[in-house]
């Protein structure tokens, strides 16, 4: 009997993971070739009722570190949950295409702090490639957030409106001082660059590979005028999809009533417009929360508090350093928060309604800062 090419593969990966006659030394340029039967596996490990840590891990013990990452296993699980279990790649003829264009632009919509390396990586191109294709779409890096180089009329006349309604309303009825704001920061552990001297003729000194522990980790935060409510370290696997944001703000909750028990029931809760934020969920839980969630317009890290002041003053204080452990990350970010007065978090919130001004001064471009 004929089976399909398909099915064939599908059988294949099977039998291998089975069998485990799958052998390490099966090459990394040989893997990019075959990300197919890599999805083939997936799917295997995904009805064999395999979570997505677990299903990398089995896939980079056999292939290699960089055969697939945590993220993109979670991807492909989170389609497979959806009922599609479609894996194989579609025809095509002429030239192939290896960009990838929609994948990298979902990913920054998915996550907005990504770095174009890790991009590169997750989709096995080169890094030249992203930074090519970011630079086509008109998107470049502010306040380490990806961003349109150039707005839209409509984003600039939703920056426009928008901060011209909440100058409006500060000045009827002041709200800063009832804001609660949060944003997510990665945190990497290695912030110091390496570099070796050589002589022209030499080659580079080149490190050892590195061991297989976290290379950052994500903050959770947030906070308001008088300094640090709540945050949190994700587990390395972890994403902060709907559901893991709406506990988030159950957990912010509990932290509100402890240290802001003057806030309860008159929170006015500012977040930008992630997918996890604005997801019906979301919506939903901050509804029976009764906060009042703020206007932001999308695409401005400039009018986001965390980004345009706290995040800042911390990578830069960051540069340099080496946490060797996620211990060490606790301790350098608790003794971080603790040591800024409490008139930096005033600053970064009181200082809003003149950036609000400025946007509507310049027609509703990025304030430079």
């Amino acid at each position: 009997m004929h089976i399909g090419r398909s099915k064939a593969l599908d059988i294949n990966s099977e039998k291998k993971l089975k069998s485990g006659k799958l052998k390490k030394s099966y090459s990394f340029s040989k893997m990019c070739e075959n990300n197919e039967e890599i999805r083939y596996i997936l799917k295997f490990l995904f009805k064999d009722g395999k979570n997505a840590t677990q299903a990398t891990n089995a896939i980079c013990e056999v292939y290699g570190d960089d055969a697939v990452s945590v993220r993109v296993a979670q991807q492909w699980f989170a389609r497979f949950r959806s009922g599609n279990f479609v894996v194989r790649d579609a025809p095509r003829s002429g030239r192939p295409i290896v960009e990838k264009v929609d994948e990298i632009m979902e990913k920054i919509e998915l996550d907005r702090h990504i770095s174009s390396h890790d991009i590169a990586k997750e989709l096995n191109i080169h890094h030249q490639t992203v930074l090519n294709h970011l630079k086509k779409a008109g998107y470049k890096k502010m306040l380490d957030v990806w961003v349109p180089h150039e707005l839209s009329v409509k984003n600039l006349m939703d920056r426009i409106n928008i901060c011209d309604s909440l100058l409006k309303r500060n000045e009827i009825e002041p709200f800063l001082k009832r804001m609660v704001t949060g944003d997510e920061k990665w945190i990497k552990y290695n912030n110091v660059r390496k570099r070796s001297l050589s002589k022209r003729d030499e080659a580079q000194e080149m490190d050892a590979k590195p061991l297989l522990t976290p290379r950052k980790v994500m903050l959770s935060i947030w906070w308001d005028w008088k300094g640090i409510i709540h945050y949190e370290l994700l587990e390395p696997d972890r994403t902060v999809d709907s559901t893991f944001y709406c506990q988030q703000l159950l957990r912010l909750k509990q932290a509100i009533e402890i240290k802001r028990p003057e806030l309860m029931n008159r929170i006015v809760f500012h977040q930008d417009n992630a997918r996890p934020y604005t997801s019906l969920m979301t919506r939903q839980t901050l509804g029976e929360l009764g906060w009042e969630v703020l206007m932001h317009p999308p695409y401005s890290p400039d009018l986001s508090p965390s980004d345009y002041h706290l995040f800042r003053p911390l990578q830069n204080s960051l540069n340099g350093v080496n946490l060797d452990s996620r211990e060490a990350c606790e301790n350098y970010l608790k003794q971080f928060f603790a040591e800024k007065p409490e008139k930096f978090y005033t600053d970064g919130i009181m200082t809003l309604p003149e950036k609000w001004q400025k946007v509507v001064d310049q027609n509703g471009t990025y304030l430079v800062h």
